[in-house]
């Protein structure tokens, strides 16, 4: 295989960390061309970060449907973990519609709206936990999902550890509440 995308226009390079939708944090193992039936296309072959052994992705150049994009810069995340002396997105009482409006939100990618999805779960879960209730299943898996990328991207903009990203948010939530 040989790095080509030729004819086509390469938004990422080898080397590059990228989000990818519900893989998380991927580099860029390796741009080449794949025949399949008689069709040539151009690929990104990603390695996830937690599972670089196990399990290889290649996405079209070209494929739209899928939400690739870069890792946000330090100042960006500096402003995202600022975010959480805020309030975050209403909480939507309704279970199911909450969970479908929060996901629609997390598709998106932007950043600085799923870190207000992450904040509004997260003072709701200590607000359960203080009440002495349980905190929802479909709330915890996509926060825990959130938290899986968000958190982690915030890791390595920042030059810290997930662990000490978990802990500032944490500490900024119960500051500001």
């Amino acid at each position: 295989m040989t790095i080509t995308g030729k004819g086509v226009n390469l938004i990422y390079n080898i080397g590059d960390l990228i989000i990818y939708s519900g893989h998380g944090i991927c580099k860029v193992d390796n741009i080449c061309d794949k025949t399949y039936f008689g069709n040539i296309k151009t690929y990104y072959v990603l390695q996830p970060l937690e599972n670089s052994h196990q399990l290889t992705i290649s996405i079209p150049v070209d494929n739209e449907k899928v939400n690739m994009s870069r890792l946000i810069q330090r100042n960006q995340a500096e402003e995202i973990l600022e975010s959480f002396k805020s309030l975050g997105v209403n909480w939507i009482e309704n279970n199911h519609l909450r969970i479908q409006v929060y996901n629609d939100i997390v598709k998106t990618g932007n950043r600085n709206d799923i870190a207000k999805v992450a904040n509004t779960l997260i003072r709701k879960k200590h607000e359960l936990e203080m009440e002495e209730k349980k905190f929802g299943e479909q709330d915890k898996h996509l926060l825990i999902s959130i938290q899986n990328i968000l958190f982690k991207e915030l890791a390595i903009s920042l030059n810290t550890t997930y662990d000490a990203v978990v802990k500032e948010v944490n500490r900024l939530i119960e500051k500001n509440e």
